[in-house]
């Protein structure tokens, strides 16, 4: 059963045991009112809608005037029309949230419970937010309608595909997995915002195109400010090595398919990964994104720490929830250690925010069934708590240490040839004995070197450039290599390698 089909039983049964007052919190208000006429009609009550500049719909009912020829605001109208009927009905208020905070409004709403029960009726109200009263916790009842779901999705996506049919300029061949990708791509859209997206691909690209729905989805991360779109524009084909880690990650291409899930596989968590500065972390994650073909959000955690009581600890539940909303999507958290750092001891440096707000992480972390896959990179493995390494919380840690000399060609072959420079025209295996113990980051440093120094001589770049800039860096690994053999000591029995690294076997 959809979660949309489960909210409307559920939905469904509040009515029957005649719950006064239902507060949905929904964006698609029209979604609800659909449901509530069908379920008004399954319970032969009357149904009525009711906006600020409309009034209600439909309005050709009479009811007793009891403002006394006074003039009333329109919420308090609303109210008053709805306690004098005294016929089983359902009212939609739209947007009533906005007037919760007047006294008059609470009131009545606090009387009228008891009467609406006796009517058999029930007011429910939608919006976007949650504004509730104190005074009338107790009279009303909170719900989410979800978005759309799988079903509801494909029904859409079938009827663009057949719409498609009709002209002969459109794409309107699909194979299975293509309609999958494009029904999980759609995930976290309202009805509407699909039915455009769809078609707008159509226009662009005279077929339904995941690139151009993952674009709409950008507007919704864009909106909340608190996390990161990064468009997926690295494959593994830049990143070098790390064998064990893109076998891995391969092998859990299609894992977000239906396919996956009626195999009996459980959507996929995340991968923690650990390592050397400079060594691909960062990019790794980013290739991740673009062989899933899933968009990819970061995790700032700087975004999420507010001034105000409370704000912090409300803006990583936003996040988590416009994550959500965007699934399957991949949330990349970028230096992981640093984010936190000091959320052991919090309780003293800013009364526990920075604790509870890693908690309130950690605990979705290991409940989420959402299908967001979590990306964590660190540097310092001491300053990351422990609590985040135990089994639950990722699928897999991965420690990704610096470059074999094999390894070290495949880079510099990478990116000169993302330069425009053909690798084959230069010694890769005497540019890696060059370079020992150096990052993927300093080999790149090093090719952009040789070429400021070819371009100041007007001339192209030669081996003889690079060797120069290789002589000239003194790599990370001397600058701190204690620190490095530390961190090497520490994963060598804890977590999986990812790659062969020959020079250290």
């Amino acid at each position: 059963m959809s979660s949309s089909k489960t909210c409307f039983q559920q939905l469904e049964d509040l009515v029957r045991a005649k719950y006064p007052i239902v507060y949905v919190l929904t964006f698609e208000e029209e979604r609800v009112q659909t449901a509530l006429q069908q379920i008004a009609r399954n319970l032969s009550r009357q149904f009525r809608t009711w906006s600020y500049p409309k009034g209600f719909s439909p309005d050709q009912y009479a009811v007793p005037d009891i403002s006394a020829g006074r003039r009333l605001p329109p919420e308090l109208e609303a109210l008053a029309h709805i306690h004098a009927y005294h016929e089983p009905a359902v009212y939609h208020l739209k947007d009533f949230h906005v007037y919760m905070n007047d006294a008059r409004v609470i009131r009545l709403l606090r009387e009228m419970a008891a009467k609406l029960k006796d009517d058999s009726q029930t007011i429910v109200i939608t919006s976007p937010v949650l504004r509730l009263p104190t005074e009338l916790e107790k009279c009303v009842t909170v719900m989410d309608f979800p978005l759309p779901g799988d079903a509801e999705i494909a029904a859409v996506v079938d009827a663009a595909i057949a719409g498609s049919k009709t002209h002969k300029d459109l794409v309107c061949d699909y194979s299975q997995s293509e309609r999958e990708q494009l029904i999980g791509s759609c995930m976290g859209l309202t009805l509407d915002e699909i039915e455009s997206v769809l078609a707008l691909s159509l226009v662009q690209k005279k077929r339904l195109d995941v690139d151009v729905i993952l674009t709409q989805k950008q507007q919704i991360i864009r909106k909340s400010g608190l996390l990161e779109y990064y468009p997926s524009t690295v494959s593994f084909q830049n990143v070098g090595g790390m064998e064990y880690l893109k076998e891995w990650l391969k092998t859990r291409t299609d894992s977000f398919s239906d396919r996956a899930r009626h195999f009996g596989l459980p959507v996929p968590k995340g991968v923690l990964i650990l390592g050397v500065q400079g060594c691909g972390k960062s990019l790794v994650a980013k290739a991740i994104a673009s062989h899933w073909n899933l968009p990819m959000l970061r995790l700032d955690v700087g975004r999420i720490f507010g001034s105000l009581v409370g704000q912090s600890e409300e803006n990583i539940r936003m996040a988590i929830k416009v994550a959500e909303s965007v699934a399957p999507c991949i949330l990349w958290a970028d230096e992981f250690e640093k984010g936190f750092a000091g959320s052991q001891g919090s309780g003293v440096s800013d009364s526990g925010t920075t604790m509870r707000v890693f908690a309130t992480f950690l605990t979705w972390m290991q409940e989420k069934t959402s299908p967001v896959f979590i990306i964590a990179t660190s540097n310092d493995v001491s300053a990351l708590p422990p609590e985040l390494l135990r089994k639950g919380r990722f699928d897999e840690i991965f420690f990704v240490d610096l470059p074999d000399s094999g390894e070290r060609a495949e880079i510099f072959a990478i990116h000169l040839r993302i330069r425009g420079r053909d690798p084959s025209q230069f010694d890769l295996k005497r540019l890696a004995e060059a370079t020992p113990q150096f990052s993927g980051a300093e080999i790149e440093q090093i090719v952009v070197g040789g070429l400021y120094r070819a371009f100041e001589a007007q001339r192209e770049i030669s081996m003889d450039d690079m060797l120069a800039e290789a002589k000239a860096v003194v790599p990370l690994s001397k600058m701190m290599s204690e620190e490095i053999e530390q961190v090497r000591n520490w994963a060598k029995n804890r977590t999986r390698p990812a790659s062969r690294n020959d020079d250290r076997s």
